[in-house]
């Protein structure tokens, strides 16, 4: 869906403030609605916003609320310029191949991630969007651990958890 869990969401904005430098480059990573910039642009203006879906961009009139839209597949994206990805309700979209492989790249290259993620949600596809199905519908938070060993549990509850790397230690 293009909308995201409510709850932590000033928390995670709190924590994103406390952590990145204003002038810091981010990008939204499957913007969706765009909830991410309604959280972040009045502090963080270099937010770019990284969607596969087109009509997701129209809807959601993403060119209004992001410095820069790009349509692309995050799997085929140099996104090495960004100093933090914001992947909210994007990992289990992924096959844990290609969310490990991206996560091995954000790492060697030095880079922050936000990781927000359902627990135990099947999904297939939506508003005719195939990339909604969820190819990872069994995470929970031991299997987050045991499959993305980088990431921590900074805010969650039985529903739904937000991680990051060690940016946001």
């Amino acid at each position: 869906m293009p909308y995201s869990y409510g709850k932590f969401k000033n928390e995670i904005r709190d924590r994103i403030i406390d952590k990145f430098n204003p002038q810091t480059e981010i990008l939204d990573v499957g913007a969706g609605s765009g909830v991410y910039s309604d959280l972040l642009w009045s502090t963080f203006r270099k937010l770019d916003a990284l969607e596969i879906f087109p009509n997701y961009i129209q809807m959601f009139e993403l060119e209004k609320r992001y410095r820069s839209v790009i349509q692309a597949d995050i799997r085929y994206f140099n996104f090495y310029s960004y100093g933090l990805l914001i992947m909210g309700d994007i990992l289990e979209h992924l096959t844990i191949e290609d969310a490990q492989s991206i996560l091995h790249k954000i790492k060697a290259n030095n880079q922050g991630v936000m990781i927000a993620v359902p627990y135990l949600f099947e999904q297939g596809e939506e508003y005719g969007n195939i990339h909604e199905t969820h190819l990872q519908p069994d995470l929970t938070p031991d299997i987050m651990l045991e499959r993305y060993p980088d990431l921590k549990l900074i805010y969650g509850d039985e529903n739904y958890g937000y991680y990051g790397n060690s940016k946001f230690d």
